[in-house]
């Protein structure tokens, strides 16, 4: 009947197979395909019962996003579910792999469900800033109840095959969903079961209707999280009216909802950075067809915080790690955190209780680099200077094996210079992972002049196995994310002395929607750093330098910009830190003005666009895309906002470039001048997104 939908009849059971590889979405061409098979099943007399089932590895994965905001095309999922759940036959749905979005409000419009063990279930459509929007809101509530629903519709995490057995969602864990979905069928025929349809059944949202507390009380726990977000809240509202109306007319709330948010800009901004994570993940350069090198066993060379947060992140994967420090100190100590990191975990709830045991036992202490033999990538996270890199990378040619990956943790130095130090330049890359690295979903991996195309390879596709997300830069200091922030970093400096005060800068940041300001990360890094830095390279920072000089290093001495009281991490602002800058702009001779939030916001942000802008025209990003990733995952730029470059499109590069020609005019600062792309770009009114070229996949 239709070339990705098949009806077949085996007896008295029609079998309705959908196979549109690779996920099955929700096409118009499977939307007709379900639609004319069903009509056909049902108005065929010698059939009683009817399965929907899916071939490939998955049932229907969910809506197809690329037919979001395109003209919808007939015939809608509404049409489609309502055919089936009104027929008068019974229909199965059998469910294996995932059964997400679309895909489940499929299966809740059908009478029956069944999955196999390992199947998933869920609404994740708040995570592309939507809410369910074929009656996943009205039909999850009365199959499941409204606290799980909301866990489900508002968190948009999946639930296993047996959390929906025992909650009701489906009504048998059965081997193979075709053959267990037509068993099942027979046996309904059988006992002439009647149709269980769950817009008729509010059995399980009496409780709620009785106590609405229950339901407010599910909505806060999962709205927590959500500052900023609109679709939670849209999501929570939707899930309600499945509670206060009729079915047809909390429907119809849910259509509006959802008719809302797929028009606004946080959805189109999410939506964006689905598919932006997905491109980065494609090599720009790289010959098609290039394969992986084998990676079975993975050596990290530092049991420090980032060698630690990597060794645990390589576990969780289930790959085992020898972990390599220069005395049994440090290595013991390193071994410690990560076992207490585990604990606390597992204590949570967030890891099964035998988990820390088997991830630790995936990790092997060592002391001493002879003992990397056996890796097949080896990284490296010693301390931050490019003489110690050189070493370590000198002695990693005697003793790693040949073809081995050699990764260094590097979060600005050059990898070409890191890269002499050894007789295989091709094997070398950089992976630079975000702290905590066990947490921090970014990778960046930096392509250096000589790493070979498998090498490049080979760190993306085992950072996507360790449930990163990769990003691929090119050599310059301080690769994408690092270079971009140090604009920021001058900038908030340079407010400070013009009359702004940390907590002003970091409170615009943060209602931006970052989520800490400059100066509170400041403190959270630990202000002696960057003063040990400077007096390296001789240069000053007045402000910065008196605060280090008053011992004030920031959390861990209870007082940097902020003062902290002993144990919280709370930052507050402290009268001390504002007598300090108002004594060192008077012994400069300098004037406070009145610095607005809108001047803040803009010189946080567009000196980092300016600075992407020139990242993009060097080739150290390949898209402005993966310059979005790199935000999204590394800093926590918010996801309603897509990223700096696609933010930047939204605010209009025109503007953004008149006023960096306007600062940098005003603070007398030729940085701020817009880059050549940038002017290029705005004069002749285009976007970043313009410039996005289709990439070669690796």
């Amino acid at each position: 009947m239709s070339e990705v939908v098949k009806l077949e009849r085996h007896d008295n059971i029609a079998v309705v197979t959908v196979n549109s590889p690779p996920v099955n979405a929700l096409s118009a061409a499977v939307r007709g395909g379900i639609f004319e098979c069903m009509k056909s099943a049902i108005a065929d007399p010698q059939v009683a019962g009817i399965v929907l089932t899916c071939a490939g590895r998955t049932f229907i994965a969910g809506a197809d996003i690329t037919e979001f905001g395109k003209p919808p095309k007939p015939p809608g999922l509404a049409e489609v579910l309502s055919l089936m759940e009104d027929s008068p036959k019974p229909i199965v749905a059998a469910i294996h792999g995932t059964a997400l979005g679309g895909g489940l409000e499929v299966a809740l419009a059908c009478h029956y469900r069944v999955a196999t063990k390992d199947a998933k279930l869920g609404l994740p459509e708040v995570k592309l800033g939507l809410l369910p929007g074929a009656g996943g809101t009205q039909r999850l509530p009365r199959a499941v109840g409204p606290e799980l629903a909301v866990k489900m519709i508002v968190g948009g995490d999946p639930i296993s095959a047996e959390v929906a057995l025992k909650n009701g969602l489906i009504e048998e864990i059965v081997e193979g969903p075709a053959s267990g979905g037509e068993a099942f069928a027979r046996k309904l025929v059988a006992e002439k079961r009647p149709l269980r349809k769950l817009r008729d059944d509010d059995s399980k949202l009496a409780a709620a209707k009785a106590d609405r507390s229950i339901f407010t009380n599910a909505v806060a726990a999962m709205t927590k999280r959500s500052r900023g977000l609109e679709a939670p809240f849209a999501a929570a509202d939707a899930v309600g009216a499945a509670i206060d109306l009729p079915f047809d007319e909390g429907l119809k709330k849910e259509r509006e909802g959802f008719l809302k948010l797929v028009a606004g800009d946080q959805s189109k901004a999410q939506r964006y950075a689905f598919f932006a994570e997905r491109e980065a993940a494609k090599i720009a350069g790289v010959p098609e067809g290039t394969k992986s090198r084998n990676v079975a066993r993975v050596a990290i060379l530092g049991a420090g915080t980032m060698g630690g947060g990597i060794a645990m992140s390589f576990a969780n994967a289930g790959i085992p790690v020898t972990l390599v420090e220069t005395g049994e100190e440090q290595l013991k100590r390193g071994m410690g955190i990560m076992q207490k990191n585990y604990e606390a975990t597992a204590a949570r709830g967030g890891i099964p209780a035998d988990a820390p045991a088997k991830r630790m036992a995936l990790i092997n202490g060592v002391v001493g680099i002879e003992n990397v033999g056996d890796a097949d990538l080896v990284i490296e996270a010693v301390f931050e200077t490019m003489a110690v890199k050189k070493e370590v990378f000198g002695k990693l040619d005697q003793y790693a094996k040949p073809g081995a990956v050699l990764a260094s943790n590097t979060s600005y130095l050059n990898i070409d210079e890191i890269a002499k130090s050894t007789k295989r330049p091709q094997d070398v890359l950089g992976m630079h992972f975000f702290s905590p690295a066990n947490v921090m979903k970014l990778c960046e991996i930096v392509r250096a002049d000589k790493t070979a195309p498998d090498a490049l390879v080979t760190a993306v596709s085992i950072a996507r196995k360790i449930a990163k997300v990769p990003a691929v830069v090119g050599v310059c200091d301080g690769f994408v994310g690092n270079r971009m922030l140090a604009q920021r970093g001058k900038q908030s400096e340079k407010l400070l002395f013009e009359g702004a005060l940390p907590q002003q800068v970091d409170a615009v940041v943060t209602k931006f929607g970052m989520p800490m300001g400059p100066f509170a990360m400041g403190d959270l890094a630990g202000l002696d750093i960057g003063w040990r830095s400077r007096k390296d390279r001789g240069i000053k920072s007045e402000i910065a330098d008196a605060l280090c000089e008053a011992g004030r290093f920031g959390q861990k001495t209870g007082k940097g910009y902020y003062k902290y009281e002993q144990g919280s991490r709370a930052a507050l602002p402290d009268p001390e830190v504002e007598k300090l800058i108002d004594e060192t702009l008077a012994r400069l001779g300098r004037k406070k003005r009145v610095v607005t939030d809108d001047e803040i916001l803009e010189r946080m942000m567009y000196p980092m666009i300016n600075e992407g802008a020139k990242i993009l025209a060097e080739g150290i990003a390949a898209r402005p895309s993966d310059i979005d990733v790199v935000w999204l995952y590394g800093y926590g730029w918010p996801i309603y906002r897509g990223g700096p470059m696609f933010w930047a499109d939204t605010v209009g590069l025109k503007h953004i470039a008149d006023r960096l020609a306007f600062y940098a005019k005003e603070t007398n600062d030729p940085s701020l001048e817009p880059a050549p792309l940038l002017k290029k770009l705005a004069d002749e009114g285009k976007t970043f997104a313009s410039l996005a070229a289709p990439s070669k996949a690796a």
